[in-house]
C-alpha cells in the first residue's frame, strides 16, 4: 500500500471556448485510506480535476497517478481502480435497484452469480434492501444518491471520487450519506470529495485544499485553516444594513482581518472573543448606537473562504468541458 493513493503535479487545463483556464498548476497528495476534501464554489475547478483524475479529460500539462497508475498512459488500469459518483444520480430509472447494481457488476466483468450477490450486499449496506425490487424512478432523491454511490462500489475500487455527492439533498439525507462515507473509509477506501458545503468538508475531510478560479489558495486540516483567522467570531447585528455600513468603522480596528458585512450583521474574527465583545459594546454605547444582537461563535470554513478570497463560496458557472481527448489506451 502506497502512502498516497492520488498524486497530481502542476495540472493545467484550459477550455478552448473562451480560453478559460479551469486549472492552473494544481498539485495534490491524497493519503491512502482518508477523505481528502477539494473545496470551492462551482467554477473553481473541482469537477475538472476529478474528470482528469478519472481519465474523462486529459490535462494540457502536468502529470497524475491514481493507485500508482498514470491517468494518461495507463487510463484503463486507472478506471479499474476507481469508483465515481457525481453530482447527479446516473442510475437507470426504469430498472430496479437490484437490476441497476447487477448490470454494473456485469459491465465490470463479474459473473452473473457474483454480480447478483454483490448487488444484494450493497443494497443491504446502503439500506435499500426493501426497495431493491422497485424501479429506481420510485426512489426519493436520497435513495437514488445512495444507489448511485452503491453502483460506484460494485467492483470494490480502492479509490472513490465523490463529486459533490450531496448536492440537492435534504439535511437528513445528507447526514445519512456522510455516515456511509465514514463507514467506507473505515474499511480502507480512499475518498476524494469535492464539495461547496463547508460543513461537509469540516465533518469528513482530514485534509483539504481550497480552490478558487483554478488555483490552490489554501491547504491543510480544517482546524488549521480555521485557526488562521482567530479563535472566535464576534457577530454584531445592527438594526439595518445601512446602520451596519455606517458604524462598522467604530469597531474595524478590533480585528486584523477585514470585517465581513452581511446585511445588518458585521462579523469580526479575533483571538479574544469575550474581551473584544465587551469593547464592541462599550464603543457602540459611547457613540449612542443601538444594536439588535451580539453573538460569539467558532470560525467556520465559510469564514476561511471569505477571508482568503474576499467573497463567499457562492455558486458560479463552471466551463463546459471539451470532448475528452482521444489517446492511446482509451476505450
Amino acid at each position: 500500500m502506497t502512502q498516497f493513493a492520488i498524486q497530481a503535479r502542476d495540472i493545467v487545463r484550459t477550455f478552448r471556448d473562451g480560453g478559460v483556464k479551469a486549472l492552473d498548476g494544481v498539485s495534490l497528495n491524497v493519503p491512502t485510506g482518508e477523505v481528502f476534501g477539494l473545496l470551492g464554489p462551482n467554477g473553481s475547478g473541482k469537477t475538472t480535476m476529478v474528470r482528469i483524475l478519472s481519465t474523462i479529460l486529459a490535462p494540457d500539462s502536468g502529470s497524475a497517478t491514481v493507485d500508482g497508475k498514470d491517468v494518461v498512459t495507463q487510463a484503463d488500469a486507472v478506471r479499474r481502480s476507481i469508483g465515481l459518483a457525481g453530482q447527479y444520480a446516473t442510475v437507470d430509472e426504469n430498472l430496479t435497484g437490484f437490476e441497476n447494481l447487477r448490470m454494473v457488476g456485469r459491465l465490470n466483468h463479474l459473473t452473473k452469480p457474483v454480480a447478483s450477490e454483490r448487488a444484494h450486499e450493497l443494497l443491504a449496506q446502503f439500506g435499500l434492501s426493501d426497495a431493491g425490487a422497485r424501479p429506481a424512478k420510485t426512489y426519493s432523491g436520497g435513495m437514488r444518491r445512495r444507489l448511485d454511490l452503491a453502483a460506484a462500489l460494485v467492483a470494490k475500487p480502492p479509490v472513490l471520487f465523490l463529486d459533490e455527492p450531496t448536492t440537492g439533498l435534504d439535511p437528513q439525507s445528507r447526514q445519512d450519506l456522510w455516515v456511509i462515507i465514514e463507514d467506507l473509509v473505515s474499511t480502507g477506501v480512499t475518498v476524494l470529495l469535492t464539495t461547496q458545503y463547508l460543513e461537509e468538508a469540516d465533518r469528513l475531510a482530514k485534509q483539504l485544499v481550497v480552490l478558487d478560479q483554478g488555483r490552490i489558495i489554501a491547504e491543510g486540516t480544517p482546524a488549521s485553516l480555521k485557526a488562521q483567522l482567530g479563535t472566535t467570531v464576534v457577530a454584531v447585528t445592527f438594526t439595518s444594513s445601512a446602520e451596519a455600513n455606517q458604524h462598522v468603522g467604530l469597531i474595524r480596528d478590533l480585528t486584523t482581518n477585514e470585517p465581513n458585512i452581511d446585511g445588518s450583521i458585521v462579523e469580526l474574527t479575533v483571538n479574544s472573543g469575550p474581551a473584544v465583545a465587551a469593547e464592541v459594546i462599550r464603543r457602540l454605547d459611547t457613540a449612542g448606537v443601538t444594536v439588535a444582537g451580539l453573538a460569539l461563535r467558532e470560525p467556520s470554513l465559510d469564514d476561511v473562504f471569505l477571508n482568503l478570497t474576499g467573497h463567499k463560496a457562492e455558486v458560479a458557472a463552471e466551463p463546459v468541458a471539451d470532448a475528452p481527448a482521444k489517446r492511446k489506451g482509451r476505450s
